[in-house]
């Protein structure tokens, strides 16, 4: 049973209704996914859509692990006799992970501190009086009493110093001194860098972070993540600095409480307290805050840079010839038909130091006319401009557009035990062209093979949290495959095993009765496949599409489920159900409210009504031929002024980087992406849209073009 604190709780934050937080959890608890509780339970949770139904997911997991920890808080503290009522009201009552230990920290089992010692000195009585900051209270008179040669305390002093020792630490871990002092840090601290003398040299990527200082508040993701690589590297020192005015001002409001002389003993102890334990501690805590918060805006990034990728318009079924280039190695080539189905494979040599141009001319003429290739694809790797120059330079029989592919990962995948499993005959350069030839025809189905990580729309991926990582961008995959639907009797085992329910286990056996048993003809024999039941096909079968199938709807994205309610339809009006698929007007005559009920509202009911109108709808964009420029091959040709066509291949907090052709990509910084104040590049680009910029500046030396998106 869910804590009903937390419904409360999660729907706040939200801004979604209680009810609609409990609908999701127990569906979620149920095994259902986030696309099928998004697309086919709308009356249940109230139209939630993915980001928020996910938000809901991942609270409740971070919620469910604050448990496990209270948990074993209340059991440490029970086994050593610390917990008390009230101890048990505050733990139970803490909402985050750091006001949890913040309570904790008192009783959290220690190593031998210098209070520690105090205490066996038994100075904690003396500390205790001290704390009072009674007027009548002498300190050197009280701390006379505690002066014990056998037990180390020679003399007033040392018996004093052992007390504020004590009080230091009593300071250092109480909750609302330390949560003041977050406070401080996070609005009022300063993240300042600094190279380490004689790594100049070795680190002048971080040069920008040589001599730099900005406040904690709006330190940028990308800033963050560079300043804590340069400090791994071992290039720059990073240190969070606080405003310590400011703080011991706060501390002592807290702490001492008059001008008597035990008052003053209690302030020495708090100025101790800041220099030696809580600055330390609160640096530790911001960095981890910073961190998580530079993690989080990282992957969000990277994220959604993810999903306009695989959302990239396809090209389609084409007959196509894809060329992954190269100079000395030659340019691998592979013919594929319009499925994808790898039908030949040959090496050109165009290039030097061979230069059997006139012989290469040959062969692709040859191939283009034995094959009936329609559309060539070049990888926009080593020789691609090249490649693409001396192929627009042919007489092929026929007008054939060429069309360069980003070919980021694509050597990943051919050294793959995918690509192994696919084309155990082939080497890695075969698997490579053909990847590229894939890539253009679906790139949702090609790129689900490689690890996200590899695909190169993310910066420092290697540096924020990988699991979280991991989970951020297997969402993003799952998300864009459920939302094209795949076609099942041609899909790979791969694009399969992002379908809702199904897996990596599922998708095998479904590839394995499909090769078995020949095309499935209905989705309903999907339960005819080993270990598929009846919750699998719940979760799956409504993003899973049968092009011809038994039933008209089961190329749609119709769930079975909701066949009765389509049939019902037809029925009273007389027709098929290809006839209401085929038929404006006579949907248009459909009063939806005749079949509204409990379990079917207006929201699924006006999906259905989407669905019929366009049946197995592509959600991704038509896709537009590209050309960069003719002769402007490397960072060498490109002069400032000059205006180019380009592609964007990943958005930035800061910016935008844009393929112009010339294997660099160049910067559009976000103050050049448009003639108005852009807060988030995301809003003006996304990756793989085409635009035009403007060279502002070439740094040969360091390979870097700044570009340009204003108008003028």
């Amino acid at each position: 049973m869910m804590n009903p604190i937390y419904i409360d709780t999660i729907a706040r934050e939200l801004n979604i209704r209680p009810q609609q937080v409990r609908a999701t959890a127990e569906l979620l608890a149920e095994d259902a996914t986030v696309p099928f509780i998004a697309r086919y339970r709308k009356e249940v949770t109230g139209s939630l859509d993915e980001v928020e139904i996910t938000s809901v997911r991942d609270r409740l997991a971070q919620l469910t692990e604050l448990d496990k920890r209270r948990a074993a808080i209340l059991e440490s503290l029970r086994e050593r006799n610390l917990l008390t009522d009230e101890l048990q009201r505050s733990i139970d009552a803490a909402l985050t992970l750091a006001e949890l230990e913040d309570i904790y920290l008192p009783y959290r089992p220690k190593r031998r501190t210098r209070a520690t010692i105090a205490r066996e000195k038994g100075l904690e009585p003396l500390a205790t009086s001290l704390w009072a900051q009674d007027f009548s209270l002498n300190p050197q008179k009280e701390a006379e009493m505690f002066i014990d040669v056998e037990k180390g305390v020679d003399n007033i002093e040392q018996a004093l110093a052992g007390a504020r020792d004590i009080l230091a630490e009593w300071v250092s871990e109480n909750q609302t001194a330390r949560g003041r002092m977050r406070e401080l840090y996070m609005g009022y601290g300063t993240v300042r860098t600094r190279v380490i003398p004689g790594k100049e040299a070795e680190g002048a990527k971080f040069r920008d972070y040589f001599e730099w200082q900005e406040p904690v508040a709006s330190s940028p993701s990308h800033r963050v993540l560079a300043m804590r690589r340069g400090e791994k590297e071992e290039v720059l020192s990073l240190d969070i600095v606080p405003p310590t005015d400011d703080a011991l001002a706060t501390l002592e409001r807290l702490f001492v409480k008059n001008t008597s002389a035990a008052a003053e003993q209690v302030r020495l102890a708090v100025h101790d307290s800041f220099k030696r334990l809580l600055s330390l501690s609160m640096e530790t805590d911001i960095r981890l805050q910073m961190k998580e918060s530079a993690d989080k805006e990282a992957i969000r990034v990277f994220a959604e840079n993810l999903r306009q990728l695989l959302l990239a318009a396809p090209l389609g079924e084409k007959s196509i010839l894809a060329v992954d280039p190269g100079f000395r190695t030659g340019c691998k080539m592979v013919c594929l038909d319009r499925q994808g189905q790898l039908l030949h494979t040959e090496t050109m040599y165009p290039h030097e130091p061979q230069k059997r141009t006139e012989e290469a001319a040959k062969m692709i003429a040859r191939i283009v006319e034995k094959f009936g290739v329609e559309v060539i694809a070049v990888g926009n790797g080593t020789a691609g401009r090249e490649t693409e120059s001396f192929l627009r330079g042919l007489a092929l029989p026929r007008q054939v557009p060429i069309i360069m592919v980003n070919e980021s990962g694509a050597s990943i995948y051919s050294a793959s035990d995918v690509a192994r499993e696919e084309f155990p005959d082939y080497d890695i350069t075969v698997r490579g062209a053909v990847s590229i030839g894939r890539r253009l025809m679906d790139p949702l189905a090609e790129l689900v093979k490689l690890d996200p990580k590899s695909i190169g729309v993310g910066q420092y991926q290697h540096d924020v949290d990988q699991g979280y990582l991991r989970d951020a961008l297997n969402d993003i995959v799952v998300s864009c495959v459920n939302a094209v639907g795949v076609e099942v009797n041609t899909a790979s085992k791969q694009l399969l095993t992002y379908v809702s329910g199904l897996g990596p286990r599922l998708a095998q056996n479904i590839v394995e009765h499909r090769a078995a048993h020949g095309p499935f003809r209905s989705r309903k024999e999907l339960m005819k496949v080993a270990r598929l039941g009846e919750k699998a096909f719940e979760q799956a079968a409504g993003f899973l599409r049968i092009r011809d199938g038994a039933h008209p709807l089961d190329a749609s994205a119709v769930h079975p489920e909701r066949y009765g309610v389509v049939d019902a339809m037809a029925r009273d009006l007389g027709c098929t159900v290809t006839t209401l698929m085929q038929d404006a007007d006579v949907r248009k005559s459909i009063d939806l409210r005749r079949y509204a009920n409990e379990s079917v509202g207006m929201p699924t009911l006006n999906d259905i009504m989407q669905e019929l109108a366009r049946p197995g709808r592509d959600p991704r964009e038509q896709f537009e031929l590209f050309q960069f420029t003719e002769g402007v091959n490397s960072i060498e040709d490109v002069k400032a002024g000059m205006k180019l066509p380009g592609i964007v291949t990943n958005v930035t907090a800061f910016g935008a980087f844009v393929d112009i052709g010339v294997h660099q990509d160049g910067l559009v910084h976000i103050s050049q992406l448009s003639n108005r104040f852009v807060r988030d590049p995301a809003d003006v680009v996304k990756v793989h849209q085409k635009v035009m910029v403007r060279v502002v500046e070439v740094d040969l030396q360091r390979k870097r073009i700044q570009l340009s998106m204003k108008d003028g």
